[in-house]
């Protein structure tokens, strides 16, 4: 009983409600993330991700394990493509670049509010633990949110960016895209992992989050600071 006593007094638990708070937060991205291209895809005239039950708030249908893990570890990561029938489409190529935008947008949506949420409680409510769960949730909402949009608009295939940019390439030279776009997603993956996207996204991400922190009025280093439940209740 006493090792259980100890163990409890000295576990973490901010540390870990954060870690819990941040794998949340990277589901709710993912599982919005996908949902907005297999609406825009519906929309379009694709009923495919429709018919195979992806048009769900369930994260369980959305989930890619590996996407997930980067997410939170690394701040960027992806889920399992929903699947697209361009053939449905009106203008296949415009239909296809139009369902890949569905998904960064909405993540860029997701971190505005809760950005602007963020803003609420740091000017006007008193600081103590509860708005500092509240500011731990949408802070890591906003910097997930950011970090996922930018990345799957890289322009490398099979990331939705190749796909609006491959728009705008002949019918040849995409469909032979498209074709191996499996085998990039594991040169993608070694990308990831060995941190070459670290820098320019870290870039994009600061001047992206200061662009929705102006336009709402909160303080961009609280924001970064407030991810960390544990960091930040030092301050209290």
């Amino acid at each position: 009983m006493s090792a259980f006593s100890d163990f409890r007094s000295n576990m973490d638990w901010w540390g870990l409600a954060t870690l819990l708070i941040s794998v949340a937060a990277a589901l709710l991205n993912i599982t919005l993330h996908e949902l907005s291209h297999g609406f825009a895809a519906w929309r379009l005239g694709d009923p495919t991700a429709k018919n195979a039950g992806r048009l769900t708030l369930n994260p369980i249908k959305h989930l890619d394990p590996v996407g997930l893990i980067m997410m939170v570890v690394a701040r960027v990561g992806w889920a399992k493509p929903v699947p697209v029938d361009m053939r449905y489409f009106k203008h296949p190529k415009r239909g296809m670049a139009l369902t890949a935008l569905a998904g960064p947008a909405c993540n860029f949506l997701l971190a505005f509010a809760a950005v602007g949420g963020s803003a609420l409680i740091y000017r006007f409510a008193p600081l103590n633990h509860a708005s500092l769960l509240g500011l731990c949730v949408l802070s890591n909402l906003a910097l997930l949110g950011t970090g996922m949009g930018l990345f799957n608009l890289i322009p490398i295939s099979p990331l939705d960016g190749s796909k609006i940019l491959f728009a705008l390439l002949p019918d040849r030279i995409y469909h032979t895209i498209l074709r191996y776009e499996r085998y990039v997603m594991i040169v993608m993956i070694l990308l990831v992992v060995s941190g070459v996207f670290d820098t320019p996204l870290s870039f994009l991400m600061t001047h992206v989050l200061q662009l929705f922190c102006s336009a709402t009025g909160m303080s961009l280093d609280w924001l970064l600071v407030s991810r960390n439940a544990s960091v930040i209740l030092n301050l209290l």
